[in-house]
């Protein structure tokens, strides 16, 4: 039994609904299901009755859910009390990261962090940008690096940092991998794999905006949800994929990148980053972060 089960049964009892549920807890509802049947499982009784349009508690599942709240109230004061008193000795800086700036900044960036301020302790959660901004906001991360979005929530402040390059993921035995370089209009005709647009909205409609601006459809032949997933299936044969620079060092046989030409001024085959944190707050180790990322700018936007 696991706090984070507790957590998923707490939740599931005041919505009754179990993909409000997992919203609640910024969680797939994949996942938050599984939690559910390892608590399950591992008390051998049923706490909840479900079916496709109900869910309710169990006789059983209204007894435990009591002393379930009750430990998730201790713990949630114990690491508020916690982090109150020692936040200032502690020094640790929780970062969220897209998976871009995971892989292709972070590596970068760190060495000069603990070089300059060897007293911060870095948690780093790699994560989509729908999910980071509500952590930043609950007090579970004290700065992100993500995706811009359209809508922007007051209050959170975000920072522009530098916009990443789009390369093209070709199939290595694929005639257009001897190019030196693709088009838009080269690759009209091809099958194209994309990320689902819920999850990465920026990384799905920069390939729909590249193709309409070119005058043409985009032909979609496979949605996945990771970079790593997109990039092997490239490799396969299944088909193209327009994806940030940093995904050409993914250790993927089979697949070559190529770099992607547009006419000049256009920036829609750029992906941009933003530095992201709750407005008015203190918290010296995340401008101290904050401080070696805006000094080492040119450096890190020259590699991306």
């Amino acid at each position: 039994m696991e706090l984070r089960q507790l957590r998923c049964l707490v939740a599931v009892s005041e919505t009754l609904h179990f993909g409000r549920a997992a919203q609640k807890l910024d969680m797939l509802p994949a996942s938050f299901g599984r939690q559910i049947r390892l608590l399950e499982d591992g008390l051998g009784r049923r706490l909840l009755q479900r079916t496709t349009r109900h869910v309710e508690l169990t006789d059983a599942g209204r007894d435990f859910v009591e002393a379930a709240r009750d430990i998730v109230a201790r713990a949630d004061e114990l690491e508020r009390s916690f982090r109150e008193g020692h936040q200032d000795n502690a020094q640790v800086l929780r970062i969220g990261a897209i998976d871009s700036a995971a892989a292709g900044l972070m590596p970068q960036l760190l060495p000069h962090l603990r070089d300059a301020h060897p007293d911060i302790e870095v948690e780093l959660l790699e994560q989509k940008t729908i999910r980071l901004l509500p952590r930043l906001l609950s007090g579970r991360l004290d700065v992100a690096i993500v995706r811009p979005p359209e809508v922007r929530d007051p209050r959170l402040e975000f920072r522009p940092l530098f916009v990443e390059t789009a390369v093209v993921a070709v199939p290595s035995s694929h005639p257009l991998a001897t190019r030196e370089a693709l088009t838009v209009d080269d690759m009209a005709d091809e099958p194209l794999i994309v990320p689902e647009r819920r999850s990465r909205p920026h990384s799905h409609d920069l390939t729909i905006k590249l193709f309409l601006e070119a005058g043409h459809t985009a032909r979609i032949t496979q949605i996945a949800e990771e970079k790593q997933t997109i990039v092997s299936l490239v490799g396969t044969g299944v088909g193209l994929a327009i994806v940030p620079k940093w995904a050409s060092r993914l250790a993927v046989g089979g697949v070559t990148f190529l770099p992607l030409r547009q006419p000049s001024g256009r920036l829609q085959d750029r992906l941009a980053l933003s530095a992201v944190w709750v407005r008015d707050t203190r918290h010296p180790a995340r401008d101290a972060f904050l401080e070696v990322l805006y000094a080492n700018m040119d450096a890190l936007a020259k590699t991306a």
